[in-house]
């Protein structure tokens, strides 16, 4: 019975897959909220609206039979975002190269295993 369960666990294993479960008018809507949030507000609330975006995102991938989870906020990411701006306008512009990667190493922290 030892050698079933262990042939088991290891078809398991082999059968776990990768997978995004989204669907195209959930993405529509939350980008169109978005939008909105962040026109009605002059941009201020952009952060909330890329918080928002990236969550839905990562709350319908599964990698490798596992459910990604976002812990970030946009609290943290608007802190963040003043921080990028005032660096940005300090060097003439120089600094807006690097938000981009600064950008992705925030979500990269803030993006975890269920």
């Amino acid at each position: 019975m030892g050698a079933l369960h262990m042939n088991t666990a290891a078809m398991n294993y082999g059968s776990r897959e990768s997978y995004f479960d989204g669907k195209l008018i959930e993405y529509i809507g939350w980008c169109l909220a978005g939008w909105l949030v962040t026109v009605c507000t002059f941009g201020i609330c952009y952060p909330w609206s890329v918080v928002m975006l990236y969550r839905w995102k990562v709350e319908h991938t599964v990698v490798e039979g596992q459910r990604l989870r976002f812990d970030g906020t946009a609290v943290s990411l608007f802190g963040q975002w003043i921080k990028w701006f005032l660096l940005t306008l300090i060097t003439l512009g120089i600094y807006g190269f690097w938000v981009v990667i600064k950008l992705e190493q925030w979500r990269t922290k803030h993006t975890h295993f269920q």
